[in-house]
């Protein structure tokens, strides 16, 4: 199994049509699942760029 190794949470807002009207929406994370060592761990992105570039 994949540790977490992410704190990040989801973004939440609202869509708005050409009336205005406001329905809930979530925008979740883009995670990848990044092997360091033998050991995997998901995580976002952005992170994963790092920890690609420090285990060089």
């Amino acid at each position: 199994m994949a540790n977490t190794k992410s704190d990040r949470k989801p973004l939440f807002g609202n869509n708005r049509s050409h009336a205005l009207n406001a329905t809930k929406k979530k925008q979740g994370l883009n995670k990848q699942k990044v092997t360091v060592n033998g050991k995997t761990y998901v995580t976002t992105t952005r992170e994963a760029k790092k920890i690609r570039k420090e285990s060089k």
